[in-house]
């Protein structure tokens, strides 16, 4: 069975809408029949490498709304983190052009270790303050996770998997995905948001009994069983 998750990593859902969707996974009778793969998608493709504005301020001015309730608004999300385990610090998070870190997570799929890459970079952003678009950085948070730093910055500072930063993102347009986080379950149960873990357990579910029917062989008639307390004798 395969997921894709549409997600960037300076989306706050999208942590949390990840640590949902781990834990139902973690229960997932199936999980080792499972593969996740992350897609990408830049909620502002416009930002600047390197904007220099606050995550507060940045959010006033997209909802036309005071610095006053912008910081509530993160106050808000920051608390709904901590339910599942995530220390956010949006006071300190850099607003940031997420089309290099996308581009490194592409990288950490070819080395078989993309949810590590992708769990360092929203690590990175919401909790340490790190600057997702500044190139240096990634090469650091990548290093930290087993990617060597010369590839890295060899493919960053290049233009390698850009192709398929786009491609996901036009993917994401043909599924009619406007929203992130976005799961995918084969191509065919959709989940739009960080849901409560029990959607995700009723999704999975549904998708393994979608794709593993049960066939019922022989005939029905005559056959020897019980049903309540009666049984055919």
């Amino acid at each position: 069975m395969k997921i894709e998750i549409w997600s960037d990593v300076v989306c706050p859902w999208c942590y949390i809408g990840k640590r949902r969707f781990e834990e139902a996974l973690s229960k997932f009778e199936h999980k080792g029949d499972v593969e996740v793969v992350w897609r990408s998608y830049q909620l502002d493709p416009s930002t600047p490498t390197k904007s220099g504005q606050s995550v507060t301020d940045r959010l006033a001015a997209k909802y036309g709304v005071s610095r006053q309730q912008a910081a509530a608004m993160n106050d808000r999300v920051t608390t709904i983190a901590k339910e599942v385990g995530l220390d956010y610090h949006l006071e300190n998070a850099k607003h940031s052009n997420t089309f290099d870190a996308h581009r490194l997570i592409h990288l950490g799929k070819r080395h078989g270790i993309q949810d590590a890459v992708k769990e360092r970079l929203m690590k990175a952003y919401f909790v340490e303050g790190e600057a997702v678009g500044d190139v240096d950085t990634l090469v650091k948070l990548a290093s930290e996770v087993g990617i060597d730093p010369d590839e890295a910055r060899e493919v960053l500072e290049a233009d390698e998997f850009a192709d398929e930063v786009r491609a996901d993102e036009n993917r994401a347009r043909m599924f009619g995905i406007t929203g992130v986080p976005f799961f995918a379950i084969d191509e065919k149960f959709g989940i739009s948001g960080a849901q409560p873990s029990e959607v995700f357990t009723e999704a999975l579910n549904a998708a393994w009994a979608d794709s593993h029917p049960l066939v019922a062989v022989g005939s029905p008639q005559g056959a020897e069983t019980c049903e309540g307390e009666a049984c055919a004798i």
